[in-house]
């Protein structure tokens, strides 16, 4: 086997042995679909979308107002899952008059040992009942 190069280009590595063609290799992550902001009644279910892609395969975590967010992987009792795709998926909005856990925040942390790409904030709110008064 002749002299082999390693080339770094916008966050692909490539290698080359003997002059031979470029191939790709490992790369960093990327975020190729970013989550939307979500408005959602409580009870109900919903899901933040994120896919990311990169060489090896990104691990993909969740952060809610900056804290990581707990998944089921973490907590099987937990009704948040992260899905094998990324998207944080919520089995029911769970929010109440003083504790309001799912409402806030996200972003997408895509990680390999290349580097990370985070993803746009995207916001969760509670749609808010119907509440008429009497005039």
């Amino acid at each position: 086997m002749g002299p082999l190069a390693l080339i770094l280009v916008g966050g692909l590595l490539y290698f080359q042995v003997d002059g031979s063609r470029l191939r790709q290799e490992d790369s960093a992550p990327r975020i190729v679909e970013h989550p939307s902001d979500l408005i959602v009644s409580k009870g109900e279910p919903a899901t933040l979308n994120c896919k990311a892609e990169g060489r090896p395969t990104p691990t993909v975590e969740w952060y809610k107002d900056g804290e990581r967010v707990e998944t089921d992987k973490d907590d099987p009792r937990s009704h948040r899952m992260l899905l094998p795709s990324g998207s944080l998926f919520f089995l029911r909005i769970v929010h109440g008059r003083r504790s309001k856990p799912d409402e806030g925040a996200y972003v997408c942390v895509a990680r390999n040992y290349l580097g990370e790409a985070v993803s746009r904030n995207a916001s969760l709110e509670v749609a808010c009942a119907d509440r008429r008064t009497a005039a």
